[in-house]
């Protein structure tokens, strides 16, 4: 039974191995029988693709339109800080309260914003008159809209009891400090308290985000302000009203901006020279965003130039005839029209531009070039005596089979980030794009490209230049020419040898490969230090993915030297003691009078700053002298009395009452307060950090509350949201290649495929993560196209290695780099080439594209020429077996040979009987 068990296991193989080999032959053969229908009709595959691209491309200038939501494109689609947004909005409207939630580069609605800096480390308090003139100035800024001036009281918001333009405390300790300045006395006779300070009608107001850079008198016990080194001060506007009132608030904003450049400029009139000054406004963020797009226009033009002269150059021949100039020219245009064509449909299907589209045409020409320059070194290995139709047709089902496996996993891949499991907009619509542009790439390179190698090839058949497109001169008309002549016009190549000798190996990257690198990397001494560089590889790697960070601040996105940037940096050295506003909604009635309640939210807000009309209430009853345990008290003295003291009454707009109408009493149906906590200059991380820690107690606390701040809308669940493209990707590759593993030749081939892919991602991540590069949407689409890129290099290599049939694993590996080394190196050196200039683009976004494209093709490069050479020599698949059937088979011709020789002197015998028997007639002949 166990031997029927065996040879039922190996009939079974038997069979899968025969399945796989008829369908690897039947992709050959279509790809086959496409080669030789574009060869026979060019024509029409070069007017297609072209007609094409002047419909779609035109489109791209016409339906251009960028996207102005930064919200939508770089904050989670789904979360629950969105929410909460909702529910405290209708709770508490949020542009009425917006001047309370403190939010640092997130303020919703539109506003301005100042940073005022002493200069030369000055104290900002004793310029106080230069902090007031500037102030004045912002006030009186006049819009004009058809007709009608505009200033700032006519668009600010409003207070609810004295309808005055809401405006931050901090201006009012100025302008006490300039009165006391005025009556000849000094800014400390006006007590500043830091982070809470009390004004004069007896509020206490927070002022922790308004003053910076700030140091205290010894010995003061509430924390006196000695010296301050800059101040903050914005201007809220009306958000909601008509579209016309919007479009008033946007020519404030931008006359506000324009007010800020003139006052920075020295040689303007009422310029305060003791002060720095700063901007920020609703659509500075946008603004900066899609300035990357604006100022990498003439990079990208560059790097095109760039990787049409290195395509063209490493195609480039000695010899006059074989060699392939402008085919590589002509692949890099290729994928140039194609991309136009994508972007073409991405703005048909009412698309919008965005800076993080900026990596496609690069990710694009990493993919398609590597099928050019594939297809182009599958010509090199067609035999030369065929018909140039039949060489087109031997290269297309020599690389076309592996170029639409890799092809189509760059679509998987980007389309499950496409997919809903994406919460990031900006990545969704990134996987979407690149889905177009792949599948036009794909056709452009098999239809276009294919004509273009068509012409190539009967341009050679016909003995024709490669560059001048004239006929090559015979041998003996050369002899008579001058040597700079010979150069240009020989075909490099010695007919007397053309059977013995492969024209094509004379190209200098194939040359070097198999003449000096492939016995180099293969030597016995260099294996033990290929060894060591894997392992240093892999630790630093390592390292690099345990120390991954987080890259939800947007200033990542940004242009590097954009005032937002500035902006956002002065405010993290100065603003960053406290974190933002965060707003503290309880959205069910609960008694506020019960003692055992009170110490329950006490415990929920110990350890913040609190502005709490509670805490000021019970400061109230102990003042006064009074108690109130009972609900009718506790209502009683709040509605009657509290709320209705002069320094109190800003608080009625934080508590929301209903009247009962059978017993005409009032109930507190919903209420805020506002905490604020301690942080350092890593204020983002700690905002992040304390947004966790209070998510579960939202969901199961007794009182039901909820905390929000603008800013946790770009926060919550970011960290999860951009990670997860990768890892449906990764997830989706995985499952393709184990699914296939029964449908390819050798499966080993898949299994080093994963191993491969596996080690060049792990290697992008901790290496650009050591390269100061966070988990931002720029980077999580670079791993993505990590995944693909090495699989679109290492899959040819691979594949050639595991079904090469020499005598040892050493020749199979040179075998592997012969053939597809060339495609690799110059598909590589193009990218590489073609990302040199992001660096000169002053973006933080261009920065990690360039570093994590870098990466990737670095890494890519190590592993097909450095591990994978040396790797494969000492792990599976073994070649014994195809060295036994070489030596069955080279036994089996000197067999033949043997009987060819008996065969042959039988022959001579009888031709010697037939001489002797007849010897006139040989006479005669």
């Amino acid at each position: 039974m166990c031997f029927i068990g065996g040879d039922g296991a190996s009939a079974s193989w038997i069979l899968w191995r025969m399945l796989r080999q008829v369908i690897h032959r039947g992709l050959k053969a279509s790809f086959y029988w496409l080669g030789l229908f574009v060869s026979r009709h060019p024509v029409f595959f070069l007017t297609v693709p072209a007609v094409l691209t002047i419909i779609f491309g035109s489109t791209v200038l016409s339906r251009f339109k960028p996207e102005t939501d930064l919200e939508v494109l770089v904050a989670p689609t789904h979360s629950l800080a969105k929410i909460e947004r909702s529910l405290a909005n209708s709770l508490f409207p949020i542009d009425q309260s917006k001047h309370k939630l403190y939010s640092d580069l997130h303020t919703p609605g539109r506003y301005g914003r100042l940073i005022l800096l002493a200069k030369s480390g000055g104290n900002i308090l004793e310029v106080a008159d230069q902090v007031l003139q500037v102030h004045k100035q912002v006030l009186d800024l006049r819009v004009n809209y058809k007709g009608f001036n505009y200033t700032f009281a006519h668009l600010c918001v409003l207070s609810h009891r004295d309808k005055r333009c809401l405006l931050d405390d901090i201006i009012t300790i100025f302008e006490d400090i300039r009165q006391a300045v005025l009556s000849n006395s000094t800014f400390h006779k006006v007590p500043v308290s830091y982070p809470n300070t009390t004004l004069k009608d007896g509020r206490v107001s927070f002022i922790g985000h308004q003053l910076g850079g700030v140091s205290f008198s010894p010995n003061s016990r509430d924390q006196q302000v000695k010296f301050a080194r800059a101040v903050q001060i914005t201007y809220y506007l009306r958000n909601h009203g008509p579209v016309v009132q919007d479009a008033i608030a946007e020519r404030w904003e931008n006359e506000f901006c324009a007010l800020v450049s003139r006052l920075s400029t020295t040689e303007a009139p009422h310029t305060p020279d003791q002060l720095h000054i700063q901007s920020l406004t609703s659509f500075s963020l946008w603004r900066d965003f899609h300035q990357t797009g604006v100022l990498a226009k003439g990079e990208v033009l560059v790097s095109l130039v760039l990787v049409l002269l290195a395509a063209t150059i490493s195609s480039s021949m000695r010899d006059c005839l074989r060699g392939k100039p402008f085919l590589g020219l002509l692949g890099v245009l290729t994928i140039c029209i194609a991309n136009v064509t994508a972007a073409g449909i991405f703005f048909i299907s009412d698309g919008k531009f965005n800076s993080t589209l900026l990596g496609i045409p690069f990710f694009a020409m990493g993919h398609g070039t590597k099928g050019v320059f594939e297809l182009l070194a599958g010509w090199r290995r067609t035999r030369e005596n065929l018909p140039f139709k039949e060489r087109v047709a031997d290269a297309f089902a020599d690389v076309m089979v592996c170029y639409t496996m890799t092809s189509s996993l760059y679509i998987i891949t980007f389309g499950m980030g496409a997919s809903p499991f994406t919460n990031i907009e900006s990545v969704k619509i990134f996987c979407q794009s690149m889905c177009v542009a792949i599948l036009v790439n794909y056709f452009y390179v098999f239809s276009f490209y294919g004509s273009c190698l068509v012409f190539a090839g009967q341009l050679e058949q016909n003995r024709y230049h490669s560059v001048f497109c004239c006929k090559i001169p015979s041998v003996e008309y050369l002899d008579r020419q001058p040597t700079w002549f010979k150069t240009m016009m020989s075909d490099g190549h010695d007919l007397s040898t053309h059977h013995d000798s492969v024209p094509y190996q004379n190209h200098f990257i194939q040359h070097f490969l198999r003449e000096h690198y492939t016995e180099w990397i293969t030597n016995t001494y260099v294996k033990p230090f290929v060894v060591i560089l894997y392992l240093i590889y892999a630790s630093f790697s390592f390292m690099g993915c345990l120390q991954i960070s987080d890259g939800s601040n947007i200033v990542n996105l940004l242009a590097s030297n954009s005032p937002s940037v500035s902006y956002a940096l002065t405010q993290q050295k100065y603003f960053s003691n406290y974190s933002p506003v965060i707003g503290f909604y309880i959205y069910e009635p609960i008694e506020y009078w019960n003692s055992t309640v009170q110490e329950h939210l006490k415990t929920l807000s110990h350890g913040f700053n609190k502005i709490s009309w509670m805490d000021n209430f019970f400061h109230y009853l102990r003042v006064v002298n009074v108690s109130a345990s009972t609900k009718g008290d506790f209502i009683t003295i709040l509605k009657g009395s509290f709320l209705r003291s002069p320094e109190y009454q800003h608080f009625t707009e934080d508590i929301i009452f209903s009247k009962n109408r059978e017993t005409d009493e009032y109930d507190i149906i919903a209420s805020r307060m506002y905490l604020v906590a301690r942080t350092t200059e890593k204020k983002r991380e700690e905002v992040v950090e304390l947004l966790e820690k209070l998510r579960p107690l939202m969901l199961i606390n007794s009182i039901k509350f909820i905390a929000f701040n603008p800013t946790f809308v770009f926060m919550d669940r970011y960290s999860s949201s951009v990670i997860s493209p990768i890892l449906t990707s990764g997830f989706s590759v995985l499952t393709i290649l184990i699914l296939t593993f029964f449908l390819v030749i050798n499966p080993l081939g898949n299994f080093w495929l994963i191993l491969t892919v596996t080690s060049v991602e792990l290697g992008v991540l901790g290496l650009m993560t050591l390269w100061n590069v966070g988990m931002d949407s720029i980077s999580i689409l670079c791993l993505i196209y990590t995944l693909n890129f090495a699989m679109d290099h290492c899959a040819p290599h691979l594949y050639t290695f595991v079904l090469a049939t020499e005598h040892t694993r050493t020749q199979c590996i040179k075998l592997a780099l012969e053939e597809h080394g060339a495609a690799i190196l110059q598909n590589t050196s193009c990218f590489m080439i073609g990302i040199m200039p992001l660096v000169f683009v002053p973006s933080n976004l261009t920065y990690t594209l360039f570093k994590c494209s870098l990466l990737t093709a670095g890494c890519t490069v190590l592993h097909c020429f450095v591990i994978l050479p040396v790797f494969l020599t000492f792990f599976p698949p073994s070649k014994k077996r195809h060295k036994k059937k070489k030596r069955a088979k080279r036994k089996e011709r000197e067999r033949e040979r043997e009987r060819e020789r008996e065969r042959e002197r039988e022959r001579e015998e009888i031709e010697c009987i037939e001489v002797r028997d007849n010897p006139d007639h040989v006479t005669n002949v």
